[in-house]
């Protein structure tokens, strides 16, 4: 059985080796199956797919509750009760779940005049029942063994990728690939329980306590609000394309995410790997936690910086070599969402850090203060500017709720500070990448 060991260098490296396998074959399958899938279905039917998506993702936060990273946190503290922490927060995302999947239901039926629509949205919310199941990716991360559940992810890609090619061989319609997206969540967390019980041990073992449940309700809930104000502006623009214009603009939009989501994957390797180092190394040294801490995120910003202007440039080739002509729409999206990865990086990674240092209580003014400004900015912009002015909202909201709110937020504001001393000066640390993952 495996548990939580002191982090050698090599395990590191295998960390980073092994999630950067996973983020390669996750891109294969966006570029290519999800070229020949968006090329098939068309931006309409392509554009109604991601609708569907969006629409649940809105309602997913409640059905995480926001533990995921207090998860972590906790059992990357402690081995002893790794089981009533995996047993609590199982059993309370189970029921939170089950509530999603009923809310979900309910507002389709009422937003929604399409049945044909309402059928996709409730087809593809039953994927919202095994998400519970991620408690066991948390807890890989948790010990630093993402390579366990990297190679469930690899496996699983290949197989959606194989499932969604065939269906195109077929010309199958809209509904089946909708499916197919069922099928990804139930391979995924069948996946999670069997490299769970062969390296960790049985699912019975699995405990729910009620103290650990009042405890992790607790320090989740800022965490919640923070998240669902974070998952409406995140999510909301899709909602709002698909209600205020049409759902071919959503499929133009949806394209030019897809290069985004694959950006987004530099940050979350970083912060995958090195953030449980740096919960222990706060508890040993807070001198060398808070250069390593600044160091962190000038490598992770700078590098998404240099990944949004090569994107930016290359945009126009970049949709047309993949998407093709059907999608020329996207190219202009493409080209001003780009530079969200940077407001996306200053986000994420404070968010971590303010994680580790348990200072989450206030994160919700962080989110609604993204998610009031999405909104009202779409609101205007979309009736002027269309799909390009979501495109440039998006930028704006993450960088409102992920850098300058810290500023008019006293206990946040020493994270303003780091954030700009990495946006003037984070370029210098650049040549340091491997310190930070040898430390």
């Amino acid at each position: 059985m495996e548990g939580n060991k002191i982090i050698g260098n090599k395990q590191i490296a295998s960390n980073v080796i092994w999630s950067l396998a996973g983020k390669i074959t996750s891109l294969f399958s966006s570029l290519f199956v999800g070229v020949l899938v968006a090329r098939y279905l068309g931006p309409d039917q392509y554009g109604t797919m991601n609708y569907a998506v969006s629409f649940v993702n809105l309602f997913l936060i409640l059905a995480t509750f926001g533990f995921d990273n207090i998860e972590i946190r906790e059992e990357a503290k402690q081995e002893v009760e790794k089981y009533k922490i995996l047993g609590t927060v199982f059993t309370l995302r189970f029921l939170f779940s089950i509530i999603t999947f009923i809310l979900i239901s309910i507002v389709a039926c009422i937003n929604e005049a399409s049945w044909s629509t309402i059928g996709i949205i409730f087809l593809y919310g039953l994927s919202v029942m095994v998400t519970p199941f991620d408690v066991i990716r948390n807890y890989f991360t948790s010990i630093v063994r993402n390579e366990y559940i990297v190679k469930i992810s690899i496996l699983t890609t290949i197989i959606s990728a194989l499932v969604k090619l065939s269906l195109v061989c077929l010309k199958a319609d809209l509904v089946f690939f909708v499916s197919s997206l069922l099928l990804d969540a139930i391979t995924l967390a069948a996946g999670y329980i069997y490299v769970y019980t062969r390296k960790i041990g049985n699912l019975k073992y699995w405990q729910f306590s009620k103290r650990w449940a009042y405890f992790l309700i607790r320090q989740s809930f800022p965490l919640l609000l923070s998240g669902a104000a974070a998952t409406i502006f995140l999510q909301i623009d899709q909602v709002m394309i698909g209600n205020m214009i049409n759902k071919t603009s959503v499929g133009y939009f949806s394209v030019a995410s897809k290069f985004i989501e694959i950006l987004i994957y530099v940050p979350t390797i970083f912060i995958q790997t090195i953030c449980p180092i740096l919960v222990r190394l706060k508890k040993e040294d807070q001198k060398k936690y808070d250069d390593y801490a600044q160091m962190f995120m000038n490598i992770t910003l700078w590098t998404c910086i240099i990944s949004s202007i090569l994107m930016c440039l290359t945009s126009h080739w970049v949709v047309l070599l993949t998407f093709g002509e059907k999608y020329y729409g996207a190219i202009a999206v493409l080209q001003i969402l780009s530079f969200k990865i940077i407001g996306v990086a200053l986000n994420i990674i404070s968010g971590q850090l303010l994680i580790i240092e348990e200072k989450q209580k206030l994160f919700a003014l962080r989110s609604i203060s993204g998610c009031v400004a999405c909104i009202v900015l779409n609101w205007i912009s979309i009736p002027r500017f269309g799909i390009d002015g979501v495109a440039v909202v998006a930028i704006v909201t993450q960088f409102i709720a992920g850098y300058l709110v810290h500023i008019f937020i006293p206990r946040y504001r020493y994270m303003f500070w780091i954030q700009s001393k990495a946006i003037l000066e984070g370029w210098k640390d650049l040549y340091k990448i491997k310190t930070l993952i040898k430390r």
